[in-house]
């Protein structure tokens, strides 16, 4: 059977060992989808699929075992799918019934969020839904990952942006019993930052991560949620060539930042990609440019809040291929 691969990849489908079937991919934007397009997810499955469902580490849906004679058909079928993108999201879909209409940009993933998780400092479903409507549908492979807080239980370490909730305690000595919860919890579970001294918590803000876990931990309020800020850090990876964790990039960073480097990465990518490459991970491009290239790009045109810090220099580590263990 013929059939055109480019298309194929382009529409979400991937190419399986089995040359006779593909699996689509579904997009889950923020991890957060309604319940109503699961009767139809499966209703694929069992029609045209194998009956089987896989999750992938990017919080989407693959449906297996899809005869590539039935990619068109399928494509009409998931159409309400990208029409919810649409209505719900605001995604820009030319014509929802030709499926999806790229896939390099990886679905933007994203913890539970402040919608439910008790520690998280802002809502990352709605935030991952916002950067899915401003970067898709897009060719270029960038993989984007939302943790409410620093702890980072969406592996944001391991994305090319990995974007952290942070928030800035405020504090009410006037409140403070002295109990030391904030402190103790500090020392015990997250960087140290709070002392006691002459009867009042000290916070040291380098050190301070802006986790928000004294706000809870506090029994009188005498901490509470200022500002938010969001951690972002760059160009993890896993992959063949040279795994290596991301770095921090910005701390303190509002949220227009954040929103205003996302969007210019891919006119960065644009300049600076290897054409004669099927497709190269952005993470490699900076690796080729150096670090300063891109800070100086992707920060062009964006007004840094005062908070805003930057960093000079990233120096990755992770390991090369071939290195003695």
């Amino acid at each position: 059977m013929s059939f055109n691969t480019k298309k194929i990849k382009k529409n979400a489908f991937r190419i399986t060992k089995d040359r006779e079937v593909t699996a689509l991919r579904i997009r889950v934007p923020g991890g957060h989808i309604n319940a109503k397009y699961l009767s139809l997810i499966k209703e694929i499955a069992d029609e045209y699929g194998n009956g089987t469902l896989h999750i992938t580490t990017r919080q989407g849906f693959e449906v297996p075992g899809i005869s590539f004679a039935d990619f068109e058909e399928v494509n009409k079928k998931i159409a309400p799918i990208l029409e919810g993108m649409e209505k719900e999201i605001g995604v820009k879909i030319a014509d929802p019934r030709e499926g999806y209409p790229a896939a390099g940009t990886r679905n933007v993933s994203a913890c539970i969020g402040n919608r439910v998780c008790r520690y998280s400092n802002y809502d990352t479903t709605e935030m991952a839904q916002q950067i899915e409507k401003n970067i898709f549908p897009n060719d270029y492979h960038v993989k984007i990952a939302l943790s409410g807080c620093p702890n980072d239980c969406i592996k944001g370490h391991l994305q090319d942006f990995g974007i952290l909730g942070m928030v800035e305690p405020i504090y009410h000595q006037e409140r403070c019993i002295g109990c030391k919860a904030c402190v103790d919890n500090c020392h015990k579970r997250v960087t140290s930052a709070l002392s006691f001294e002459q009867e009042r918590v000290l916070r040291d803000e380098k050190r301070c991560i802006g986790c928000g876990e004294c706000i809870l931990q506090c029994p009188t309020n005498a901490w509470e949620r200022g500002e938010q800020f969001f951690k972002v850090v760059i160009m993890g990876r896993t992959g063949k060539k040279n795994p290596r964790l991301a770095k921090p990039f910005l701390k303190w960073a509002s949220r227009d930042v954040v929103i205003a480097i996302v969007n210019n990465v891919y006119d960065y990518i644009e300049r600076h990609i290897d054409t004669s490459l099927a497709k190269e991970h952005i993470g490699y491009i900076v690796d080729r440019t150096g670090y300063p290239k891109f800070k100086e790009e992707i920060l062009k045109g964006v007004e840094l809040n005062s908070e805003c810090e930057i960093a000079d220099k990233i120096n990755w580590n992770g390991y090369q291929t071939g290195e003695k263990i």
